[in-house]
């Protein structure tokens, strides 16, 4: 699907905040260019015009609206939010209530929506979901579950069995759950992406909104006979960062290390995947082709939707034969973008 003048009016009327970071709208009778998602009043189809990105409309002359401040990332995390995450990961055991971030100078009500938002949960319930990962990790380490539950913060070793049974569904004792996966969400200016990781790399990273994500989360967890839970990760630092400097045009080649989860057919596809110089694009046939199985493009094709770690394993880079753009899971629209942003960097 071509991302077209009446698609994104449409997304402009409906505000739809799917399309943020995709385009901007200049509207010819005030002067002025907005966000897909601005609350202010629509103008008509014929008054505006459309932008890839904001440069380009501060260059045809138009101002940032003041309602929707088109040159500011609403996704980036405050610096208040940034300490707060700090604190947790390096004192697991604090229990900061409202009072706490009063007496910091926090509004808890907006704490609280920016965890909702963010992360699914209150920042209470982030602060449970930290500790019983930690909890977990050292568990499985060796250490004695009750040395364990006072480390963490609790204050008696009946709650942090109840807290734990309540999240793992089994009593500390009795886990026979082999290790966990890590969870974050990272914000792009193509939207929210989710990311997993375990102790040797990257096992998923797909847009939020993509269908498939409740199944392979499933199938992550069913593979490692794993829980999936908020946490930070090591490799989650590698990755944002890297994911920065690819949206920005300053990364081609990714180091942060992988842990794909599939057959050994999939990670032979997804490894050919990678091998699709940055900017270029295959088609299914020269895949197939490269795999030495030119008969192989439905399976293929089927390997490639079942990536897993989207923009590292580049499966936006496949097309069809015909030159046109086929099923990503992230959107059609997405695979444009991200092909548009390749191409405008490499040449």
């Amino acid at each position: 699907m071509e991302l077209t003048d009446e698609i994104m009016y449409q997304a402009s009327y409906t505000k739809d905040p799917s399309f943020e970071g995709v385009f901007w709208m200049g509207v010819k009778t005030t002067g002025i260019f907005c966000r897909p998602t601005c609350t202010a009043r629509k103008p008509k189809f014929q008054n505006v015009e459309f932008f890839s990105n904001t440069k380009d409309a501060l260059l045809k002359g138009y101002r940032p609206c003041k309602v929707c401040k088109p040159l500011e990332n609403p996704d980036v995390t405050p610096l208040y939010i940034k300490e707060l995450l700090h604190e947790i990961t390096a004192d697991p055991s604090l229990k900061l209530k409202d009072y706490d971030l009063v007496k910091r100078g926090w509004e808890p009500a907006t704490v609280r929506r920016w965890f909702l938002k963010h992360h699914g949960m209150t920042f209470q319930a982030f602060q449970r979901m930290s500790k019983l990962n930690t909890a977990f990790k050292k568990i499985q380490q060796g250490e004695s579950v009750t040395g364990v539950a006072f480390e963490v913060g609790y204050e008696s070793l009946s709650g942090f069995n109840e807290s734990f049974k309540n999240i793992f569904g089994v009593s500390p004792k009795n886990n026979t759950m082999e290790k966990i996966i890590d969870l974050k969400r990272i914000e792009t200016i193509l939207g929210t992406m989710i990311a997993c990781a375990d102790e040797n790399g990257i096992c998923l990273l797909e847009f939020s909104d993509r269908k498939a994500l409740p199944t392979e989360l499933k199938s992550i967890s069913r593979y490692y006979n794993a829980n999936i839970i908020q946490g930070e990760n090591p490799h989650f630092t590698t990755l944002e960062k890297e994911l920065t400097e690819y949206f920005e045009g300053k990364r081609s080649i990714f180091t942060v290390p992988l842990s794909p989860v599939g057959t050994a057919f999939q990670k032979k596809v997804w490894e050919i995947l990678q091998g699709i110089p940055y900017g270029s694009t295959r088609s299914y046939q020269e895949q197939a082709d490269i795999l030495g199985s030119p008969q192989s493009v439905r399976a293929v094709a089927n390997a490639n939707g079942l990536n897993k770690i989207s923009i590292i394993i580049p499966c936006h880079r496949v097309i069809g034969s015909n030159g046109q753009l086929t099923g990503y899971g992230g959107g059609i629209w997405r695979k444009q973008k991200l092909l548009e942003l390749e191409k405008a960097i490499l040449f």
